[in-house]
Order: structure tokens, then C-alpha cells, then sequence
């Protein structure tokens, strides 16, 4: 459904990613690994035409590059890891904003299939019942599920998340990545998500690319990518030693 060929970005004239190409299918998700600095947020940001980038973009076989603002919306959506509060709007004001690109006209009130779609994502994200607070009033991570409820209210073929467990405790972390793969899965759609915890990526992913000082390092089957030679090279340890030490204070 995806596909990235040669893609080089950055900012000014100093390129941060150069020449990554992957490919990412329907009912996929790919998490994109590696170290600060590595370019993965500008992995994302590149792909969903947020800054320029060289090389080419394209999703059923259509390069977006020529595609218009509205109906990239359609097709692509992007959450930060440092989605701020501009405006004190309402939850249900803000997840109805995911719906934007689909209203005909200017200040077109939603239609009922807005509606619907908003109603459920809030049900299924468990933030239905405070659909009236203000979102300026709301902990970092009532806020972030939010933010991802207006993000698949979209409903977009390619969702983008950059850290999308950011501000959560673990119970929540493990809840939402679930709720995300299967939602992925049975809606057909494509998610590239960028992780730290490689526990949480190997709990989430199905595939993997690991980037290096904007290069890719590796890319395959999210357990063959961890369980390669390549990943301690990148992070600079022995990944599953530490696990492993990590784990035995458990026992």
C-alpha cells in the first residue's frame, strides 16, 4: 500500500535521512527503531509531505506529492510525540476535528457518519464519558488518547504515530498498542509507528526498520530485526544481555 523509494529530507541543506526505501502493506504494523537523532520523526514527518523531501512517496501506486492538503488527509494521518494544546476546545470538539478533510463547504456542520465515527473512536479509546471536559483540563495522558482519537477519526489508509505510548503508565500503554493493532488489522489499514522500548515494539510490530545517522540498518520481520547482530551494533549494547539481566530482577 506504502511504498518509500530513495528518500533523502532534512532541514535547511543538511540532509537527516538519505536514501531510505521500504514498503509497508495493509493490516501491517511497522515500527521504525533506533537511537535519538537517527531521523525517525523526520522519517514521518517527511512522509506525510510536512517537510520537503527528495525521492518518491507513493500509496496505491499514486505519488502523493501531487496530491492537494484535503485529500492527503484523506489518506495520511500524522500525531506527534509533542501534540500541544492550542485552544481550549472540548474532547468531542477536538476528535471532531479529524474529520475536517470530509465536510463539503466552509463551516459545513458534521453529518451523522461524522458523528458516528467520532462516537465510536471515543468509546473504544474509553474517553466517551468526559467528551465535555476541556482538553486544556486533562493529564498528558487522557490528552494523548485524544489526540490519537482525532487522528482515527481521519480514518486514513496510513497512520503515522511518533512515540505513540508517550505520557502513558504502562497498564495504558499495553491497552492502547492492543486496541491499535487490532484496530489496524480490522480496518485494513497501514500504521509506522516510532518506538524507544523495543519490548513494546516487539509486543506491537510486525515488521521493523532500524535507522542509522539517517540511514536504514536493518529491515525485515520485527523478531529478525531485534534478534540481528546489526541492532546491538546500532544502540551500541548488547540488547538481549540487558534483557535478560533486566528480567532476572523480576524473578
Amino acid at each position: 500500500m506504502l511504498e518509500v523509494k530513495n528518500l533523502f529530507a532534512g532541514y535547511g541543506s543538511a540532509d537527516v535521512i538519505c536514501n531510505i526505501s521500504f514498503s509497508a502493506g495493509r493490516g501491517e504494523s511497522l515500527c521504525v527503531l533506533g537511537p535519538n537523532g537517527c531521523g525517525k520523526s523526520t522519517l514521518l514527518k517527511s512522509i506525510a509531505r510536512i517537510i520537503d523531501y527528495r525521492g518518491a512517496v507513493t500509496m496505491n501506486g499514486d505519488d502523493i506529492s501531487s496530491v492537494t492538503r484535503k485529500e492527503l488527509a484523506k489518506k495520511i494521518a500524522l500525531l506527534s510525540q509533542n501534540a500541544q494544546v492550542f485552544f481550549p476546545y472540548t474532547v468531542y470538539e477536538t476528535v471532531s476535528m479529524g474529520r475536517y478533510a470530509y465536510l463539503q463547504g466552509f463551516l459545513k456542520n458534521p453529518c451523522a457518519e461524522d458523528k458516528s465515527i467520532v462516537k465510536d473512536i471515543l468509546t473504544k479509546l474509553d474517553i466517551w464519558d468526559i467528551k465535555d471536559r476541556m482538553i486544556d483540563e486533562l493529564s498528558g495522558g487522557t490528552l494523548q488518547r485524544v489526540f490519537l482519537a482525532r487522528t482515527l477519526a481521519q480514518t486514513p489508509d496510513l497512520i503515522l504515530l511518533d512515540e505513540p505510548a508517550n505520557h502513558l503508565d504502562l497498564k495504558h500503554q499495553i491497552e492502547l498498542l492492543d486496541f491499535l493493532k487490532s484496530w489496524v488489522k480490522e480496518n485494513n489499514k497501514t500504521l509506522i509507528g516510532v518506538f524507544h522500548d523495543l519490548n513494546m515494539a516487539r509486543l506491537f510490530g510486525d515488521t521493523a526498520i532500524v535507522l542509522d545517522n539517517g540511514t536504514i540498518a536493518a529491515n525485515g520481520k520485527i523478531d529478525e530485526v531485534l534478534n540481528s547482530k546489526i541492532i546491538n551494533k546500532v544502540y551500541g549494547i548488547d540488547i538481549s544481555v540487558f534483557m535478560r539481566r533486566s528480567f532476572e530482577v523480576w524473578k
